[in-house]
């Protein structure tokens, strides 16, 4: 990672709670984990909204030449598997 700057903000009070109660859910360890994750969603955004009908045109065109859709879910499942058996085979 980079380099760290201290900086301060200022942040209404309901949104201080959204982060305190996300911190304490353990979903970000620190304020400085949440605001990152927040500033990274907000970089992506600003990413999307960048592009042009055509661009997201041709991503979409894209993404359905590549072939069928693939359940996520079933894929990680096998995925977990295959790991599984192969630490198990390496631990003989």
């Amino acid at each position: 990672m980079s380099a760290l700057e201290k900086i301060t903000i200022s942040l209404p009070e309901e949104m201080l709670a959204e982060i305190k109660a996300a911190i304490d859910a353990g979903e970000f360890t620190n304020t400085s984990e949440a605001i990152r994750d927040a500033i990274r969603h907000w970089r992506r955004s600003r990413t999307v909204i960048a592009l042009n009908d055509e661009e997201l045109k041709r991503l979409v065109a894209d993404g359905r030449a590549s072939g069928e859709p693939v359940d996520g879910e079933a894929a990680l499942r096998r995925l977990r598997a295959k790991y599984a058996a192969m630490a198990e085979d390496q631990e003989r």
